[in-house]
């Protein structure tokens, strides 16, 4: 089991405003993929709950008791109706929207000036094997200043500090709980679309941990 290569899945939970989070039905099915492809390969999942206080506790412990090669977290972008792969974090949280807690954070920025921390050059792999599977999915600069972005710019912190070789966020529309889009004139993304884009992602940072830990060990 040490020996495989080992993939963390996240997602949130419910928040202000989405009762309803797809990220989760969308992380445990990928979780549960069994492909020839991943034989080697580790798959675990955590569902985070929607505060700063979650990330900063859970996002570290989850780190040192799963040892992923790679991280691929989703989130939900409520207004978007299409598939946003985030390139960037930026050092942005809002004021304005409380966390599941009710809580507010008290500062504009994450740490003190610090400019946006990119993803890396795999944004846009990921990026192509979604879109080879016929979802609508973009590039995005903007991850905007909620719990999405703070646990992006928490995430790419580890990578640099010798985490995770690789991390990437996904941002997913929201669905009906039966799957369907939501809203009329949204879009027609549905969750098995979700998960066609989503096992594409998967097998794609697969391929570039294994890369990366081939090269470390060559």
């Amino acid at each position: 089991m040490s020996d495989k290569l080992r993939i963390l899945l996240t997602g949130f939970g419910p928040f202000p405003g989405a009762p309803y989070n797809p990220t989760q039905p969308l992380v445990a099915r990928l979780a549960q993929l069994r492909r020839p492809a991943l034989d080697d390969v580790a798959l675990s999942s955590h569902i985070f709950p929607v505060t700063y206080a979650a990330v900063d506790r859970q996002l570290p412990d989850v780190l040192a008791a799963q040892k992923p090669d790679a991280l691929l977290m989703f989130g939900l972008a409520a207004r978007t109706p299409y598939l946003r792969i985030e390139t960037r974090a930026r050092n942005a949280v809002t004021m304005l929207w409380p966390d599941a807690t009710n809580t507010r954070s008290a500062k504009r920025g994450i740490v003190g000036h610090a400019d946006a921390m990119m993803f890396g050059p795999h944004s846009a792999r990921l990026l192509r094997a979604a879109r080879l599977t016929g979802i609508d999915a973009r590039p995005s600069r903007d991850a905007g200043a909620y719990l999405c972005n703070y646990l992006s710019w928490r995430a790419i912190e580890h990578v640099k500090a010798g985490g995770p070789r690789l991390a990437a966020f996904i941002h997913i529309p929201l669905l009906a709980r039966s799957g369907a889009v939501r809203r009329k004139g949204a879009g027609r993304i549905t969750l098995e679309d979700l998960v066609d884009a989503g096992e594409a992602m998967l097998m794609e940072i697969v391929g570039l941990a294994r890369k990366a830990r081939n090269a470390e060990v060559s």
